[in-house]
């Protein structure tokens, strides 16, 4: 069993609209780039940073124009529902990497990310560049009954993407894209459908007769995958659940299974960053209360792997 040591709650330093909360409360995908933590929240237009260096509020990168209705009901339906959040390579357009922020894609309002180009530091560098992830999307509507990418990571030349199931749905898969293939469509803004380069379906047992289903993953330095997963009870990518619990997995480059690991609380973790120390993979966790007015928290954990 793994066992969460809190860090801090993701408060804010201004919220990101008149009435809400000045904290995250529905962190949803997290990488790490040096000392910065990038958050985005399903519930949110913005793009949350952080420090690894202090506890101090956190401030906001606005992603998308517009606002969001305050009701929980509204603002489900109009939300962009940023789960996904990666970081790409260098490349001549991004000479020190940059960021891809991916909405679910659970609902057609749902399918539009952000490209944000990274500095030598790590920092943030100009204004986003809002996406269209139709083409990304379209062989995900012919593999899948209900769309729902929770996770991306970038190895060896291809994203792949985290599909996530639920209990009337249960299937997960890491869907591959060549990366490349994924940057020309999306960069130049031609509505040309994206092949997938292999679908992997894998089972991640469930609690209490609830499925685990993925919530977001990161890339270790083998080529396999760390990932967060949680058993929610919904039967539908659309609607939240009570969470039964959760658990941190690791599955192969090749897309095979090597381990589960439970964590010791029920908290809904939804966002996972990670990094090799020997035998250790050291993780930070972000969750969401499904509550607004429940700070997202940032936690630490480890997974030792046998080798």
């Amino acid at each position: 069993m793994i066992v969460l040591n809190k860090l801090r709650e993701l408060t804010l330093s201004a919220p990101t609209a008149v009435g809400r909360p000045s904290h995250l409360s529905a962190a949803s995908g997290l990488v790490r780039v040096a000392s910065f933590l990038y958050i985005v929240a399903d519930d949110e237009l913005h793009l949350g940073v952080f420090n690894t260096d202090d506890t101090n509020p956190g401030h906001l990168i606005r992603l998308f124009d517009g606002d969001l209705p305050d009701g929980p009901r509204k603002r489900r339906k109009h939300k962009p529902d940023l789960e996904a959040l990666t970081q790409l390579p260098a490349s001549a357009d991004h000479p020190h990497g940059a960021l891809l922020v991916l909405g679910s894609g659970s609902r057609p309002n749902r399918r539009t990310g952000a490209m944000l180009t990274l500095d030598a530091n790590g920092a943030m560098q100009g204004a986003p560049r809002q996406i269209d992830l139709a083409p990304l999307f379209a062989p995900l509507d012919d593999a899948f009954a209900e769309p729902n990418i929770e996770g991306a990571v970038v190895i060896g030349g291809e994203l792949r993407l985290f599909q996530r199931g639920n209990k009337a749905q249960t299937e997960n898969a890491i869907v591959r894209f060549p990366l490349l293939a994924v940057l020309d469509s999306l960069m130049s803004g031609q509505d040309v459908t994206i092949m997938t380069s292999g679908i992997d379906r894998l089972d991640l047992g469930a609690i209490d007769g609830i499925p685990l289903c993925f919530t977001d993953a990161a890339a270790l330095p083998n080529g396999d995958m760390v990932f967060t997963t949680v058993a929610e009870d919904t039967d539908d990518a659309y609607n939240d659940g009570p969470c039964a619990g959760s658990a941190v997995g690791v599955v192969g480059n090749n897309g095979r299974l090597l381990g589960m690991y439970p964590l010791d609380r029920q908290h809904k973790v939804e966002g996972v960053a990670a990094r090799m120390d020997g035998d250790v993979i050291r993780l930070l966790l972000v969750t969401d209360a499904d509550d607004a007015t429940i700070p997202a928290g940032l936690f630490g954990a480890e997974v030792e792997i046998s080798r």
